[in-house]
């Protein structure tokens, strides 16, 4: 994998700055934040209108957030490589 990115990098000429992948891991965990944030705001609007199905609304919103914060994990490693 990196022996890839190095090939990547070095097909490309120019490097981004460290400053850029901050800017990039940053937008990712406010971005994973956001996602989360709605994913809670619907899980609590569906368990008011549907009480008797708590279980299965919060099993998916679990599985929800864990995909949305593997994402945003992802991206930071990804946006750490970037030099």
């Amino acid at each position: 994998m990196l022996h890839l990115l190095a090939l990547l990098q070095g097909a490309a000429g120019s490097t981004v700055g460290p400053g850029l992948s901050v800017i990039g891991g940053g937008l990712a965990v406010i971005g994973a934040g956001i996602g989360i944030g709605l994913i809670g705001g619907r899980m609590t609007e569906a368990i008011a209108r549907q009480p008797e199905s708590y279980t299965q609304i919060q099993t998916a919103a679990i599985i929800l957030a864990a995909l949305v914060e593997g994402v945003a994990f992802f991206a930071l490693v990804i946006a750490g490589f970037i030099k």
